[in-house]
């Protein structure tokens, strides 16, 4: 077995709408793709051995233990790679339970795939399956130790992605709450929401978080002397900088004892507390300084520590801090107690466990000499043995919820102290020997105060009630009626998108200030580029829902990057659905019609409850889209007849429907007449049927968006087919006495919607025609049968970009399919071959004679425009004048037949001079 190919889905996607984190395996299984797992000698056993666990896996017969039964009566090993990459994920940590299986066209080639917490972990599960599998096969079992490295090694991968304790509490309450979210890996910012309306955190600095707050509590002296001046109780302390001004300091204070801490460090890092002596005084300076250039020298005040959280201006959490500490059992010395301790399961390395690993260091050594103990004391049963002088979680301490037991004084305290500071999530530390009575009748005082504070002691505290404390820090983010992302309309289909994104977008610009929307030919913030290029992917995507500028996003959504990546979003408010037909068949597994139809279904059902989806009801493949649908479904129809269309809209449905020449919105009580077809330029005088359903969707999708009938129809009196507003989307151009039309169409269908408006041109009819070399032989063959029955003349050439083929490969084949079209029909249409696109547009417009109209299919529209404007068109054009002309005879021919990938060709004696001709 070897896998060929690894690939990450990040978005709802073809295989899941609500698991959208899946890794895919393109899976060969070489010289086991005819044998099952019954027949590979003692491989049931040595699964079993290695992971009794998948005994829990459901799987047909749907029950427990059905994947073993599959296993045991015969399964493949791509199956058996699925739920081993499943299981060795869960026992690090990350439980996941979602894969699927599928063999693909090439035989022995399978599609696995499963799910993933973290994308590196997700990768290497796939790896350490295939590792065990293999093994397996070849010795009978898998070796315990590389189990369990592949299992060190997962929970490593799960460290070292996890986003800590504090993030992933406020991402599991916004995915409660509905408010999708996106992690900004450039800056290590998550961004809440969409468009103008998000909002952004670090942990628990958010955007509301005032920098100056940040300032002030990052400079500990400064906050004390303010708070000191607005009369709350701090301790008695100075801060110097140098070891010299140490002694008189301690003098000031009134002698020991004292604390010693750095003036702007945090966790706890570099404090030492009750010093009483010189000597410790001195060590406690050093580990200070090791931290910050300031150091705070305070009076030591007896009591407890808690940590009170403030989340704007509201106490939320109270919790009592304990250092980290053994209890004697009388068998055990410290030492063992602290390895028995460290096996608490809620214990690891770093802020993402609910508690820290306790390290034993120089700061537990002295700990334990103030004591009296050493590693290896027995304490007596109960006996209680402090291991860190400060009570922070992350060197080993617990937490002890408090929140209840708050002394009003003092969380009135707290709320002003939130505010003096400027903080909207703010940690104020506490020290009082309790803090159920107010600060001053015990002696209390406050410590410091925090921004960012960490929020794992109050999630889960050791002690006590575990408090949501994620909840208020996104209710202050978000308050209740307030909107949380932009609208976001999702265009796709095998043809249109582009046109219909566009014309989507200029609608809404009639009532949006800013419309963010991505194409074929770039991504827009209203009328400004942002980036040229395809940009129909998730990644383009995210830059318009990540612009804080943004009131609604139109996205073109293609084939491509739901197949590599998955949508960029999880739900939408509007999915079009245009047409399903046949193109880039073959690519990605994708080998049949019906599952490209499910390809772009991804649309349609990643629509919300309240959302729309908008179908083609004269697709029957779009159509059915309809039956997974969670939202509502609204049909366009160019056929005002349509039975589906009628009984959607009897039962109380929407939809768009061509009638008699008019646009129209269906309702059961009403209709909205929008706008005659022929007054809408981008129908080119109502003679483009293709771009009339192209209209309607987009009328539709308006609609339902809440766009008044009069804002649509305004937009579609003013937007056209042009190359400003739809490049290579049936530009027509008038040059001089003769035209051209520029498109975009690439396959069967595309040419097949083309010819309805071609076909009605009175005069001679030039196609300079070619097809994407990543497609199949008989693709490229139905493009060349279908043109033959659309132009009067043919022009075959090819895009610079072969994508694999050699030369004249996809050229011969487009000849191919002319050359049968004739023989069925039995006439002649006259073609010839220039395998270079531009020489082959110069050549089309330099022997067109009048009134005929040149169709330029161009693989690089933008040097197709250039082309013709270098020609000084009059303008673009939708009512050009007729008239009567026989095609000239003059154009190159070919032999019929291309050999090796060379054309050849023969120049008729009376070409014009200033042609140039296809390399010989």
């Amino acid at each position: 077995m070897k896998i060929l190919q690894t690939q990450t889905l990040r978005g709802p996607n073809y295989w899941s709408i609500c698991r959208s984190k899946l890794i895919i395996v393109r899976l060969d299984l070489e010289e086991l793709a005819d044998r099952p797992s019954n027949t590979i000698p003692g491989f049931y056993e040595g699964l079993v051995e290695a992971l009794p666990i998948l005994d829990e896996h459901f799987c047909s017969p749907g029950c427990r233990g059905g994947f073993l039964t599959r296993v045991r009566e015969g399964t493949m090993m791509g199956h058996i790679l699925e739920h081993v990459a499943l299981e060795l994920q869960t026992l690090a940590g990350m439980y996941v339970s979602f894969g699927r299986t599928r063999e693909t066209a090439d035989p022995g080639v399978y599609q696995v795939v499963f799910e993933y917490h973290h994308e590196e972990a997700g990768h290497y599960a796939a790896r350490a399956a295939l590792r065990l599998c293999q093994s397996i096969i070849d010795t009978g079992s898998y070796p315990l130790a590389e189990l369990r490295q592949d299992l060190r090694d997962l929970r490593n991968l799960r460290t070292e992605a996890s986003l800590g304790a504090t993030t992933d509490a406020l991402l599991r309450e916004a995915e409660r709450l509905g408010i999708p979210w996106m992690q900004l890996e450039t800056c290590d910012l998550i961004q809440f929401g969409y468009g103008k309306y998000q909002k952004r955190v670090q942990a628990a600095l958010t955007s509301h978080t005032n920098v100056l707050g940040v300032e002030l509590a990052g400079n500990k002296d400064n906050t004390k002397k303010i708070l000191a001046q607005m009369g709350v109780p701090v301790p008695l302390g100075e801060t110097i900088y140098a070891f010299s001004e140490l002694k008189e300091a301690i003098v000031r204070l009134g002698g020991y004892p004292i604390v010693i801490k750095p003036l702007d460090g945090n966790h706890g890092r570099g404090i030492t507390i009750d010093i009483q002596d010189w000597e410790y005084a001195q060590v406690a300076y050093n580990r200070a300084r090791e931290v910050s250039t300031g150091v705070i020298v305070e009076h030591f005040y007896q009591g407890r520590d808690h940590r009170i959280l403030v989340v704007n201006h509201q106490v939320v959490a109270v919790a009592e801090r304990v250092p980290a500490h053994v209890v004697g059992n009388g068998l055990e010395t410290i030492a063992a107690l602290v390895d028995r301790e460290n096996r608490d399961p809620r214990r690891g390395v770093g802020h993402d466990n609910l508690l820290t690993l306790i390290q034993l260091d120089e700061a537990t050594a002295e700990m334990l000499v103030s004591q009296g103990f050493t590693l290896d004391t027995i304490l007596e049963p109960g006996q209680i043995c402090y291991l860190r002088a400060t009570a922070n979680l992350s060197t080993g301490g617990i937490a002890i919820d408090r929140t209840d037991e708050i002394h009003p004084d003092n969380l009135w305290m707290a709320e002003r102290i939130s505010r003096i500071v400027g903080l909207d999530v703010a940690g104020i530390d506490v020290m009082t020997t309790d803090i159920t009575k107010p600060l001053r009748a015990a002696d209390g005082v406050i410590l410091e105060v925090n921004a960012a504070p960490g929020l794992r002691m109050h999630l889960a505290p050791s002690q006590g009630v575990g408090r949501n404390v994620a909840a208020p820090i996104l209710q202050m983010l978000f308050p209740p009626g307030t909107l949380k992302q932009i609208p976001i309309v999702a265009v796709t289909g095998t043809n249109g998108k582009t046109t219909t994104t566009r014309l989507i977008a200029h609608i809404f610009s009639q009532t949006y200030a800013a419309v963010g929307f991505t194409t074929t030919d770039g991504i827009y913030i209203g009328d400004r580029l942002l980036k040229k290029g395809d940009t129909t992917g998730p990644q383009s995507a995210q830059i318009i829902l990540q612009d804080p500028t943004v009131d609604i996003a139109v996205l073109e959504t293609a084939r491509g990057g739901i197949l590599r990546s998955g949508l960029a979003f999880d739900r939408c408010d509007v999915g079009v659905v245009l047409n399903v037909a046949a193109d880039h068949l073959g690519l990605g597994d994708i080998d049949t019609i019906d599952k490209m139809a499910k390809v772009k279904a991804v649309i349609a059902e990643a629509v919300h409850t309240d959302g729309y989806a908008v179908l083609n009801a004269d697709d029957q493949r779009v159509a059915a889209m309809a039956e997974n649908v969670i939202g509502r479904v609204a049909y366009f129809s160019m056929d005002m007849r349509n039975q589906l269309v009628r009984s959607h809209v009897h039962r109380g449905g929407i939809a768009a429907v061509y009638n008699q020449g008019y646009l129209e919105i269906w309702h059961p009580d009403w209709i909205h007449r929008i706008e005659r077809a022929e007054q809408v330029p981008l129908t080119l005088g109502g003679r483009a049927p293709f771009m009339i359903a192209n209209a309607l969707a987009g009328c539709l999708a308006a609609f339902v968006q809440g766009v008044k009938v009069e804002e649509i129809r305004s937009a579609l009196r003013t937007f056209t087919a042009s190359a400003q507003h739809t490049p290579g989307r049936m530009n027509l151009f008038k040059l001089g006495n003769y035209h051209a039309l520029v498109d975009y169409a690439h396959n069967p269908s595309g040419y097949a919607a083309l010819g309805s408006f071609v076909k009605n041109w009175p005069g001679p009819k030039i196609g300079v025609i070619g097809g994407p070399g990543d497609r199949r032989d008989e693709d490229s063959i139905e493009l060349g049968s279908i043109a033959a029955t659309i132009f009067d003349e043919i022009i075959v050439k090819e895009d610079e970009d072969l994508r694999g083929r050699p030369s004249g490969n996809a050229a011969y084949w487009i000849v191919q399919g002319i050359d049968r079209q004739a023989i069925a029909a039995n006439f002649t249409v006259p073609y010839s071959i220039c395998l270079d696109e531009t020489v082959a547009i110069e050549w089309a417009l330099d022997v067109a004679p009048s009134n005929a109209l040149v169709v330029i299919l161009p693989e690089n529209v933008s040097r197709a425009i250039e082309l013709i404007m270098s020609r000084n068109p009059i303008d673009n054009d939708t009512e050009p004048v007729f008239s009567s002309t026989s095609l000239p005879t003059d154009l190159p021919i070919v032999e019929h037949n291309i050999l090796n990938g060379h054309v050849k060709l023969r120049q008729p004696a009376n070409l014009a001079a200033s042609v140039r001709y296809a390399p010989q």
